[in-house]
Order: C-alpha cells, then sequence, then structure tokens
C-alpha cells in the first residue's frame, strides 16, 4: 500500500529529466518534510523505473541509496547511461554537479 506522502515524492521524482538529478533535500523542501522521509519513501518504490528514484542524490553529490543499498552498482549504471557523469572510484562515488 502506498501512503499519500509516497505518491507526493513519486510525482515529483517522475519530473526530473534524464540526465538530471535532484536531492533528497530538494524533495523534503518541496514537500516540507525531511531528506530522510523521501529516501525511505524511495527505498519502497514500487513504481521503478517509471518512477525513477535513482536520479536523487544527497546534497553532497554522492549518490546515496538504491533499492535498500548504498552506492548500488545499478543505481551507478542507469545514471551513467542517462548521461550523468560519475565522479570517484571504489564506495566513494559522487555525481558531477548540472
Amino acid at each position: 500500500m502506498v501512503t499519500p506522502f509516497q505518491e507526493k515524492v513519486y510525482a515529483i521524482c517522475k519530473k526530473i529529466p534524464k540526465g538530471k538529478t535532484m536531492t533528497y533535500g530538494e524533495i523534503a523542501k518541496i514537500l516540507k518534510s525531511s531528506p530522510r522521509a523521501v529516501g525511505q519513501a524511495l527505498r519502497v518504490n514500487p513504481y521503478a523505473p517509471i518512477v525513477p528514484c535513482h536520479r536523487v542524490i544527497k546534497s553532497d553529490g554522492s549518490l546515496g541509496g538504491y533499492n535498500g543499498k548504498m552506492n548500488s552498482r545499478k543505481k551507478i549504471n542507469l545514471l551513467k547511461k542517462e548521461g550523468v557523469k560519475i565522479i570517484g572510484r571504489r564506495d566513494e562515488y559522487a555525481v558531477e554537479k548540472n
């Protein structure tokens, strides 16, 4: 069951264009919520990839989680495929500002 808050988060995510990212904090500010609550909603996103939660990153540019895992290779690959430049190495990946 998807909550009204989760639906609002997913609606915002659907508007993030390919090749662009948005932070958990930016979404939280729009919803007058917290970045952590946004992350929890995205962690259980039942609509992926229609709702592109892989385009949501941390405010410092690091990737954050994807599918309940940190720095998921799948998230990195999805972002790269869309033209987002990933910088860093090993477990310290980040997104180049767009």
